[in-house]
């Protein structure tokens, strides 16, 4: 399994207690999809590593995990700060018009007001209360996009196309030298 087969489920925070447990915030729209996983892989280095769950338990985006065979402290103390993740194929369906985070990432956004190009998507990440999108733009520079339904008048999954309202400036803001 490969990262590029996968999606980032989260990541390891901290250990939890004295035996083993691991505090995870999990990066995900709805975290109690997951409050019955039985495995994930933890990258450890360039590897994805299969870990298998014996017990969750969720708070929010927060859950304690319990690992098989990461029964100490110390065995918790080297996950910390590693990714989890599950493979792509293990998401849930979407009803019509929903998508995912990851599924924007290369697509054109175009600017609604002009017809014009902005770039390609290369990210798409929260800050705090709000979703951003990281947008290499033709000049090569990077150009972050509020992703909100007030700017969003259409996402063309066919044509791999995002065509948003951007405000007046906010591109001009990131392009000053």
């Amino acid at each position: 399994m490969t990262v590029e087969d996968c999606y980032q489920l989260g990541y390891i925070v901290k250990p939890h207690g004295l035996k083993g447990e691991v505090q995870v915030l999990l990066d995900v729209d709805y975290p109690e999809e997951y409050k019955t996983l039985e495995s994930v892989f933890v990258q450890q280095g360039q590897q994805l590593i299969p870990f298998f769950i014996t017990a969750v338990s969720l708070n929010g985006d927060r859950a304690i995990m319990a690992f098989e065979d990461t029964n100490s402290l110390e065995l918790a103390q080297t996950l910390k700060g590693c990714a989890l993740y599950l493979p792509l194929s293990t998401l849930p369906e979407r009803e019509e018009g929903d998508f995912y985070f990851h599924e924007l990432v290369g697509f054109d956004l175009i600017d609604a007001n002009t017809g014009d190009s902005v770039g390609e998507v290369e990210n798409v990440f929260e800050a705090g209360p709000q979703t951003l999108l990281s947008i290499k733009h033709k000049s090569t520079k990077e150009v972050l996009v509020p992703l909100t339904d007030e700017l969003v008048k259409e996402i063309d999954k066919e044509n791999n196309q995002i065509h948003m309202f951007i405000p007046e400036g906010l591109v001009d803001v990131y392009l000053e030298d």
